[in-house]
């Protein structure tokens, strides 16, 4: 893992804190479209995709904040 200066690292924590807002908000889109009953499939599938893609960058970055310890 490279080693982050401060600026890198808030960068990171506001890039991650971002993300975590639309992966949110692709969560709330879904459950709306599943509860009304009229979501389109095509639609349904989209939206849990672009949610993985958020999910997958999240953890990329996580992985990039929190330091390798050695057992």
């Amino acid at each position: 893992m490279p080693n982050l200066d401060k600026l890198q690292e808030i960068a990171l924590r506001s890039k991650l804190q971002e993300l975590i807002q639309q992966h949110r908000d692709l969560d709330v889109a879904i459950l709306s479209l599943e509860e009304s009953g009229t979501g389109d499939q095509l639609q349904l599938r989209r939206l849990k995709k672009m949610k993985l893609d958020l999910k997958d960058k999240m953890l990329r970055i996580e992985t990039l904040l929190i330091p390798d310890i050695i057992a």
